[in-house]
C-alpha cells in the first residue's frame, strides 16, 4: 500500500508565500516522477509543476519564476516553494508520483488527498 500525505497549505494574503509538501510511503520500490497538480472549483485538475528523479522540472507558465519545485529521494518527498501568490493561485493542490511497488512492475500514478491554498485580502 502507498500513500502520499501532503502538508503546508493555508491561507495567505496576496504576495505571500506558502510551501507544499509531499511524503510518499509504504511499499515503494522506485519513485519516477513527482509533481503537484491543482483544481480551482468548476475547473479541471491542471498541472502546476513536475520533477523527475533526476531533478529535471516542469512549470506551467502562470508559475514561472514564482514557484519552485524541488525532492528529496533519499525521503521520498516532493516540495512546492509558492511565492508572489496571486488570488488566482487558489485552489486545491494535488500532489502526484508516479511509483513502482516492485522491480518487475510498472509504475503507478498515486494521489496525495489534496490542500487547500487560499490566496484573499
Amino acid at each position: 500500500q502507498v500513500q502520499l500525505v501532503e502538508s503546508g497549505g493555508g491561507s495567505v494574503q496576496p504576495g505571500g508565500s506558502l510551501r507544499l509538501s509531499c511524503a510518499a510511503s509504504g511499499s515503494i520500490f522506485r519513485v519516477n516522477d513527482m509533481g503537484w497538480y491543482r483544481q480551482a472549483p468548476g475547473k479541471e485538475r491542471d498541472l502546476v509543476a513536475s520533477i523527475s528523479s533526476g531533478g529535471i522540472t516542469t512549470y506551467a507558465d502562470s508559475v514561472k519564476g514564482r514557484f519552485t519545485i524541488s525532492r528529496d529521494n533519499a525521503k521520498n518527498t516532493v516540495y512546492l516553494q509558492m511565492n508572489s501568490l496571486k488570488p488566482e493561485d487558489t485552489a486545491v493542490y494535488y500532489c502526484n508520483a508516479q511509483i513502482a511497488v516492485r522491480s518487475f512492475l510498472r509504475s503507478m500514478d498515486y494521489w496525495g488527498q489534496g490542500t487547500q491554498v487560499t490566496v484573499s485580502s
